[in-house]
């Protein structure tokens, strides 16, 4: 027998990064045997790197954040908003919610390794390099299939499987659970530059949302790292960046000349990394969990990056899991639809909404909207900040018609 498959587990995790990182962490303080299989060796790239203040709180819980701050990641406060001429801001620390009011921007690379490293201090076995081929789902014993890096295979069995992939998403392929999104395909084209920002009224703690001067479905990020560096970016549908026939360094280059204000902030940029691209990543499921298993974070559903929203579904999902598989492995009867998929659903539901509003530029007409200051904007305020869930915010309930109500009311102005 392989000498990988000797140990004995309460929980396997598929994947190393945040939700699989806090997962493992949360589990080991519970007093669970957790083993995490990570295909890749870390550091290594990712984007989704504009946290938001919810997911301080799950650090927090998960005994990771003293680490994370540490670090000396970019404080981030807030979120900024261009459209042509038009500018507006929200502070986080003014929401309307209870909680954190401010959070990081990080360098994914370090910020991942750091949660994992963690997780590996508080108890995890953390196996890199090893590739989950198959999983048997079974309700009392669930058991995967591994290829480690020499290529040889070797079985695992727990009482769980948590599969925290992200886009790798393998339960999902394995046991067939993926469904196309219903949000429109986009395309990101993105790198880190050298900033080289002499512009003294920039503010490095917000991420800055562009929308582009004449096409309102596309928008530019630019998140301030605490080094002088920044990740830049640009989504769009494939179809319209196919029209400028081009590579996808020229296709971003291309773009963000066309945009004034990002042209003059960049001015000085040096490019110095690989510009990469994703297309077609929001990603939907027929189901969030099953006989023995649950998805967590992308590796479930991911909608778009516009609100920075990825993580902080990913960490709420580790930690909602976790809560409902500790009832679970001390012998309770859990219905895991009521205690985890339907209250993850719906914080992800309140995003959803404002994501579809955006695309539609209602949302960004709110964002515009003269009405600068104002409870409902305090709302807005922390829906932007993450408090997806809080269910004392009107704007979780039924999201799609309140969005809808407001952008009415802000035309009509």
């Amino acid at each position: 027998m392989n000498e990988n498959s000797n140990k004995v587990y309460d929980v396997i995790i598929i994947g190393a990064g945040p939700s699989g990182a806090v997962a493992a962490a949360l589990l080991e303080k519970k007093g669970y045997r957790t083993i995490v299989l990570e295909n890749q060796h870390f550091p290594r790239f990712s984007i989704g790197e504009s946290l938001l203040p919810q997911c301080m709180r799950f650090l927090e819980e998960a005994d990771l954040l003293p680490a994370v701050e540490a670090a000396g990641f970019q404080m981030k406060n807030g979120a900024s908003f261009v459209r042509g001429d038009q500018y507006s801001e929200f502070d986080f620390r003014k929401g309307f919610s209870v909680g954190w009011g401010t959070t990081f921007q990080v360098q994914r690379g370090q910020f991942d390794k750091i949660l994992a490293d963690g997780a590996a201090r508080i108890g995890a076995e953390v196996r890199y390099g090893h590739t989950v081929l198959a999983m048997t789902p079974d309700q009392n014993s669930p058991s995967v299939t591994v290829k480690d890096e020499t290529g040889e295979q070797y079985q695992l069995e727990a009482k769980f499987v948590l599969d925290a992939s992200g886009f790798g998403r393998v339960l999902p392929r394995l046991l067939d659970l993926e469904l196309p999104s219903d949000l429109s395909v986009r395309r990101s084209v993105f790198t880190h530059v050298e900033d080289n920002i002499d512009n003294s009224e920039w503010d490095r703690e917000k991420i800055r949302i562009t929308v582009h001067p004449t096409e309102h479905d596309i928008w530019y990020w630019l998140i301030p790292f605490s080094n002088g560096r920044s990740s830049v970016g640009v989504i769009a549908t494939p179809e319209y960046l196919e029209k400028y026939n081009c590579n996808d360094e020229q296709t971003l280059k291309i773009l963000l000349a066309e945009e004034p204000s990002l042209t003059k902030l960049l001015r000085n940029c040096v490019y110095d990394t690989d510009v990469q691209a994703l297309t077609g990543y929001s990603k939907d499921v027929k189901q969030l969990c099953g006989p023995g298993y649950a998805l967590l974070g992308n590796a479930g559903e991911f909608l778009d990056p516009v609100f920075s929203s990825g993580v902080t579904i990913a960490l709420k999902s580790a930690s909602l899991a976790v809560e409902t598989l500790d009832k679970h492995l001390q012998g309770e009867n859990v219905d895991w639809q009521k205690s985890y998929a339907e209250p993850l659903q719906m914080g992800v539901d309140t995003f959803r909404a404002f994501v579809e509003s955006w695309y539609e530029t209602g949302f960004q007409d709110i964002i515009f909207s003269k009405d600068r200051e104002g409870k409902v904007r305090s709302m807005l305020c922390s829906i932007l900040a993450g408090y997806a869930w809080d269910e004392a915010n009107p704007y979780t309930q039924s999201s799609k018609r309140r969005v809808a109500a407001l952008v009415e009311l802000c035309r009509a102005d």
